[in-house]
């Protein structure tokens, strides 16, 4: 029965299953934390070690992901990661204290970490160039859907039932993904996997710590300061080893690839901009128009409508007709200017119109995950794909976590209240100071797309009436 399932839909069933699971993970978390903190009795920053364990233990296994898989084979690389993601959520439920569940945390990370790169890298594998559009709509449900969908899950989760469920509803989902990927993965392993190193991991690890610990300490706290510049040296470390290396698990000559190198410029600027208008958002609803936790995500939810249509408009109609750089190019634009329209929200606003804004905010991200998904690994060679994946997806990580932190220090500076009448209410200036932050920041990812070029790019463009277009397709490089 193996022999008859495609390895095109054995792969991305296994992977979006397992993507959708680590990332609804991080979202779904968040909205129980304070139920949490009340039940095992312990302060509001004391709880927040949850989600920082998570962050840095995925930080730290992410740079290690294209080598295991490489080296180990994707098939068991990938199933391990699922099994231990499913195992540690358990745990994670059956915690008794707030220690077991940080400790918990830290191994449900370390599988989240290799999970994008390892399955990542698979797809790619298996998708021939003239098929990565249809790969790239298959990757951008689990990274814009699953988002927008965990704090609806969270809030409902900890109202019905119980904070414990969080964990919980991964174990369905990793248990079929693990059972259907037994059966139909086939394995396969790369000749030359590379020289394995810490620096990069342990690197990224303190760098995404202080990241997220800043909004909350103060930039000028000195534990926060200590591993950001900690995490700062390990890097520039790092980029000395790997680049005197031959086979480096870290292979920044990847980025001397142009069309590479655009690619990832684009993905983290639209990362930091889409992930932390997601993260404020939800302050805004909650904060500065007094919804619960279920009506925010609620309210949040038309964006995850928004991609899944754009998702199938970019992969069949627009990144056929435009090509990668008009067709991202356009996408960062609208994706702009719906985080840009958020800014004039105001106290008696609607809430239909930010929830519409939402729709079409989705609706543009899709246009700029599918195509630079898409076309960033067009010249890629099969024996790089493993290096290359773990790049971006550190590359995403990355901007995620500075969003959050660079929107929720405006927030804090800008002070989300103020008295009015001697009475504190919201101070909405702030959320709109943070979205007009967060379009310009998208803004800036144009000058990314406007450097690809289509040629580039000419293999994974689909053909259109049986002809491919005219541009030729360029060979391979070996290693970029």
């Amino acid at each position: 029965m193996a022999a008859r399932i495609s390895q095109k839909v054995a792969v991305g069933t296994v992977f979006v299953a397992a993507m959708f699971m680590s990332i609804l993970d991080a979202t779904i978390v968040n909205v129980a934390l304070p139920t949490i903190g009340r039940d095992f009795g312990v302060s509001a920053t004391a709880v927040d070690g949850i989600a920082i364990a998570f962050l840095v233990s995925l930080a730290i296994t992410i740079p290690a992901s294209g080598w295991l898989g490489d080296k180990y084979g994707g098939k068991r690389v990938l199933l391990a990661a699922i099994a231990l993601f499913t195992a540690a959520s358990a745990l994670c439920g059956l915690a008794s204290s707030l220690g077991e569940l940080i400790v918990f945390r830290i191994l449900q990370g370390a599988a989240g970490g290799m999970l994008a790169p390892v399955g990542m890298a698979m797809l790619y594998r298996v998708f021939p160039p003239g098929e990565r559009i249809k790969a790239a709509a298959i990757l951008t449900v689990p990274t814009t859907f699953a988002p927008a969908l965990g704090p609806v899950l969270g809030g409902l989760f900890v109202t019905e039932l119980s904070w414990r469920w969080v964990f919980y509803v991964n174990l369905p989902i990793g248990a079929a993904a693990f059972a259907f990927g037994a059966i139909f993965l086939r394995q396969s392993v790369q000749d030359q996997p590379g020289r394995f190193d810490l620096l990069s991991g342990f690197g990224l690890g303190l760098l995404m710590y202080g990241v997220s610990e800043g909004p909350d300490r103060g930039w000028d706290d000195a534990r926060v300061l200590t591993t950001i510049a900690a995490g700062a040296v390990l890097l520039a470390a790092m980029v000395v080893v790997e680049l005197r290396s031959r086979a480096p698990i870290v292979d920044l000559r990847l980025l001397g690839n142009r069309l590479f190198r655009a690619g990832n410029g684009v993905m983290v600027l639209a990362s930091l901009a889409f992930l932390g208008t997601l993260y404020a958002i939800s302050l805004y609803y909650q904060d500065g128009r007094g919804l619960s936790a279920l009506g925010s995500g609620l309210s949040t939810f038309p964006e995850a409508f928004g991609v899944m249509a754009g998702a199938q408009l970019a992969s069949r109609v627009l990144y056929p007709r435009l090509g990668p750089r008009r067709h991202i190019t356009l996408g960062l634009t609208g994706t702009a200017a719906s985080i840009g329209l958020l800014a004039l929200l105001g106290p008696q606003t609607s809430l239909w119109w930010a929830r519409l804004l939402m729709l079409t905010l989705g609706l543009f991200m899709a246009q700029v995950f599918v195509p630079v998904q898409a076309a960033s690994f067009a010249t890629i060679s099969a024996a790089a794909t493993g290096r290359a994946s773990t790049m971006f997806n550190a590359v995403r990580q990355l901007g995620g976590a500075v969003g959050v932190a660079v929107l929720t220090t405006v927030i804090v500076l800008i002070g989300p209240v103020h008295v009015v009448a001697g009475h504190e209410v919201a101070n909405l200036t702030a959320y709109r100071i943070a979205f007009l932050i967060a379009a310009a920041i998208c803004l800036c990812g144009v000058a990314w797309s406007l450097s690809i070029r289509d040629a580039d790019a000419a293999s994974t463009i689909p053909r259109r009436g049986g002809r491919e277009k005219d541009e030729p397709s360029p060979a391979p490089a070996s290693t970029a």
